[in-house]
């Protein structure tokens, strides 16, 4: 297999180089040069494949002859170790609930993914692999519960003060071991940034051999196609299908994208955000305006900037045109999204998440403007015990917490606190 630079099509790595390097030395991110469709065969037999088989499938076609069928099937099989299931809200709308792995979020696939992949690339290597990972809310604790014990693997995840829920920091900052948390003075885009600039610090790179465990790294979008081959083998397949997609840095719509690219079946894709709505105003208007990031409720979310933007018109060599026609915009704010939890805990008996909601949303404005007869599917992407005094509040009912979580909120946190100037986190970086 092999992978370009968004910033230079003719710069070419291996998957290997790809998914340890994470980013580009020219700062672009990877991309497969080639996205084969699966085979007929492949999508007769859909209905009838574990989650575990269409990961290795889709892996095989994208991966080519990179790693051997065993090694594949070991990869794929110990990663995904739990459920996707189609869930009906009401009798137009499904969600897919994403939230049964370890850490209660969507971002369990790809971090378990991910630390399969990178351990089966790092076993012969001598140094210690270091993976910098920034967080909005749940790709920290589903990269620290992914890496955990990882033997020659290190995580630092670096999180921004007092915009994660509670339950979210208790998951980054409590594993100890080869985890470490820097609590940062500023948003996710800050953390983001001082990521990648990172990358690009020739004494961090003396020191470290640095990965990444966010979607800038392509082994987290892969594993994040698979989940739609198996929401659409759980619906009627006489329907067309509309996904609503919760969106922050975009990796779970580009990951859409990469599964439609592949053969999947989905007529529109809708892209939902809270009101750090920059894809949806480009989607409107041809103009792509990034922002400094608004706080809001749906904290996975609040992104100015997404990184994936940049892999999404790639996919259709930046043509406004052909992008709108397989994805629609919708954005909401705070309000609406705690009013669709009440009402749909009112009236479906489903506790949405504040994330969730906004794609529960989206599938509504959808059906009212254009069509009834489809298939209509959001994508619950977290546990909503993880936004527990919200939902609660909103609700006015205790939420039954996992005993995973229960075991949680007694263990003490422990982070490095920083400032968000770069020099603060090179100077952390080195003194270790």
């Amino acid at each position: 297999m092999q992978l370009y630079s968004t910033n230079n099509p003719n710069y070419k790595v291996d998957l290997k180089t790809a998914v340890l390097k994470s980013l580009a030395p020219d700062k672009g991110l990877y991309m497969p040069s080639k996205i084969d469709r699966l085979s007929d065969e492949f999508f007769k037999n859909l209905k009838n494949y574990s989650l575990s088989e269409i990961g290795f499938h889709v892996c095989a076609n994208l991966f080519q002859d990179s790693i051997g069928a065993y090694d594949l099937w070991k990869i794929v099989n110990n990663a995904l170790t739990f459920p996707a299931p189609v869930v009906k809200i009401n009798d137009k709308i499904s969600t897919l609930e994403l939230f049964h792995g370890p850490s209660l979020a969507f971002k369990d696939f790809g971090a378990r993914f991910m630390a399969q992949l990178m351990s089966h690339y790092n076993k012969d290597e001598n140094k210690k692999l270091t993976i910098l990972v920034a967080t909005s809310g749940d790709t920290g604790g589903a990269v620290a519960s992914g890496f955990y014990k990882t033997e020659g693997v290190e995580v630092i995840i670096l999180y921004p003060k007092g915009k994660v829920s509670d339950i979210q920091e208790k998951q980054l900052t409590t594993l100890g071991e080869n985890i470490y948390a820097c609590e940062i003075e500023g948003t996710f885009d800050d953390c983001q940034a001082l990521v990648k600039t990172a990358f690009l610090d020739d004494d961090l790179n003396d020191k470290y051999r640095l990965s990444s465990a966010n979607s800038i790294n392509i082994a987290r979008l892969i594993p994040q196609s698979f989940y739609y081959f198996e929401a659409i083998k759980q619906v009627d397949n006489t329907k067309e299908n509309i996904i609503a997609i919760p969106s922050g840095n975009f990796g779970n719509l580009t990951a859409g994208l990469l599964a439609k690219e592949m053969g999947l079946s989905i007529e529109k894709f809708i892209a939902a955000t809270n009101e750090n709505h920059i894809v949806p105003d480009y989607l409107s208007t041809g103009e792509y305006n990034p922002k400094p990031s608004i706080a809001t409720i749906s904290n996975a979310m609040d992104v100015g900037n997404p990184s994936n933007f940049v892999r999404m018109m790639e996919l259709y060599n930046k043509d406004h045109k052909a992008v709108t026609k397989d994805i629609s915009g919708y954005w909401t704010t705070d309000k609406h999204v705690l009013e669709t939890i009440k009402r749909v805990y009112e009236n479906n008996d489903y506790v949405l998440d504040p994330h969730g909601a906004i794609g529960f949303l989206a599938c509504e404005e959808y059906i009212q403007n254009i069509s009834k007869d489809k298939n209509y599917i959001f994508l619950e992407t977290a546990h909503p015990c993880k936004f527990l005094d919200t939902v609660e509040s909103v609700i006015d009912h205790k939420i039954d917490l996992p005993q995973r979580v229960k075991e949680l909120l007694n263990k003490k946190k422990e982070a490095t606190q920083l400032n968000k100037a770069f020099p603060s986190f090179k100077e952390y970086m080195l003194s270790r």
